[in-house]
């Protein structure tokens, strides 16, 4: 017998009521993309306002003139580069220590069978449920035991011990490394060090990516870390000269939007840099568990 006559039908009625449902995702994107998107817009163009312009009634989204210079002044109140240079060293330091550690931990946590490896693996996840609150003050006393107070290696050591987020994100992308891989390699001679740096690095690319540019964007942003271990004006990142510029110049939004936008455009040209990788990382770490 041929196929059932109402089983055709039925498919197609289910296919034709199904039709809708792309295009008011699609819809649903372009709302809420329009809904992130006009603050961001509204600040660059506010930005570009003078004062009188800001305050004006009715309001005017255009700018008239174009005031590039709020740009200039915005620069000229904070030590800006001074903060910058902090925040670069900070960033590609915690950058650098997260990739390290936390790639050798999943390694260790994927690919090497070891006794308790499950039950410590379940410990690290469940220190995910911590807030930062509660390790604020030990994480203080042991920075300050080491005589790291005041200094950017008080920000930046710690990362070299590892973030359970990252472990887990890494170790994920980890397990769906082909194992004959792996085995090839250690049969080819390759320590096991070797396998981690010939074999899984290459291969996990999108995944480090991914790492890289989360903790850059939370060292970037980060100011409760700044404000806790730092102590000298001179070491202090853009967020908490940010911070400053807020407190000192609040009247003057013309300044402060443009020092915000200042703050913002190195993440946004940063993570259109990365969107491939980024986009790629995420979809395939979680695959197995």
């Amino acid at each position: 017998m041929g196929p059932s006559t109402d089983n055709i039908c039925g498919d197609k009625t289910q296919r034709d009521t199904g039709r809708p449902v792309p295009a008011l995702a699609h819809l649903w994107l372009v709302l809420t993309t329009a809904a992130i998107c006009i603050p961001l817009v509204w600040m660059v163009l506010t930005s570009l306002k003078g004062p009188q312009q800001i305050a004006a009634a009715p309001y005017a989204w255009w700018p008239s003139p174009w005031r590039w210079q709020n740009y200039l002044e915005a620069i000229a109140v904070i030590p800006f580069f001074r903060y910058l240079g902090n925040s670069i060293l900070l960033c590609l330091g915690s950058v650098l220590g997260t990739l390290a550690s936390c790639s050798l931990v999943a390694y260790g946590f994927s690919r090497l069978r070891w006794a308790g490896r499950d039950l410590l693996f379940g410990v690290l996840i469940a220190t995910m449920l911590l807030p930062w609150q509660v390790t604020m003050i030990p994480r203080f006393l042991v920075i300050r035991e080491l005589g790291l107070y005041d200094s950017l290696w008080a920000l930046i050591l710690p990362k070299f011990f590892g973030e359970a987020f990252y472990i887990f994100l890494l170790r994920q992308f980890f397990m769906t490394i082909p194992q004959e891989m792996i085995d090839v390699a250690r049969v080819d001679g390759c320590s096991e060090m070797g396998v981690l740096w010939r074999v899984v690095l290459p291969l996990a690319r999108p995944a480090l990516a991914t790492v890289a540019l989360l903790e850059f964007i939370a060292t970037w942003n980060d100011y409760g870390g700044p404000l806790l271990y730092l102590n000298d004006p001179d070491r202090f990142p853009l967020a908490y000269g940010l911070e400053q510029f807020v407190s000192s110049h609040s009247s003057e939004t013309h300044l402060l939007l443009a020092a915000s936008v200042i703050f913002t455009v190195p993440m946004v040209l940063l993570f259109l840099l990365t969107q491939r990788l980024f986009v790629r990382g995420i979809a395939t770490t979680g695959i197995k568990g």
